[in-house]
């Protein structure tokens, strides 16, 4: 057998389990055992034993189950991502340097954070919730605001000053 047929094996194993692990059976069939194995306590004398047995098996399928939800969830992160960069790639506007944001350094993704916080700062201060652009495009806009602003308020105090 080889390398790539057991990759594709351990893959269906993996999402056949994940799916029967989340399920109301999946649940319903770990709640039997616990009930189970606590009817049976008092029959054994609560032995140590007995409370190995609990132990090791929750210890067991607690350690597989954190690979399958790792499995599961990097798998549904990466969907996530592929979908979100063929909206960004598609978007008139939108900056494809977005796409491929997973390899950028910690550094590199705070910088485009703190671009991006400055954004929400400049579409806090429109009049229109619906208005959405670039951050270039907001700081052209905001920019252009301010002297907009800035020309009435000064026409204003010449039209006083004249008056």
């Amino acid at each position: 057998m080889n390398h790539h047929r057991i990759a594709r094996l351990l893959e269906s194993f993996s999402i056949h389990a994940s799916q029967w692990a989340g399920s109301s059976l999946g649940f319903a069939l770990a709640l039997g055992t616990v009930l189970v194995w606590a009817v049976t306590g008092p029959i054994v004398g609560y032995s140590e034993a007995w409370q190995l047995a609990i132990n090791t098996g929750t210890t067991i399928v607690t350690f597989l189950m954190v690979f399958l939800l790792q499995r599961a969830q990097n798998r549904e992160s990466k969907v996530v991502q592929l979908k979100l960069s063929e909206i960004v790639a598609a978007l008139d506007g939108a900056s494809n340097r977005l796409i491929d944001l997973d390899r950028l350094s910690e550094e590199e993704i705070d910088a485009l954070h703190r671009h991006y916080a400055r954004l929400c700062e400049l579409a806090a201060r429109e009049d229109d919730l619906l208005a959405a652009h670039s951050i270039d495009e907001a700081e052209r806009r905001h920019s252009e605001k301010r002297a907009a602003r800035g020309a009435r308020t000064g026409a204003a105090t010449k039209t006083v000053k004249t008056g």
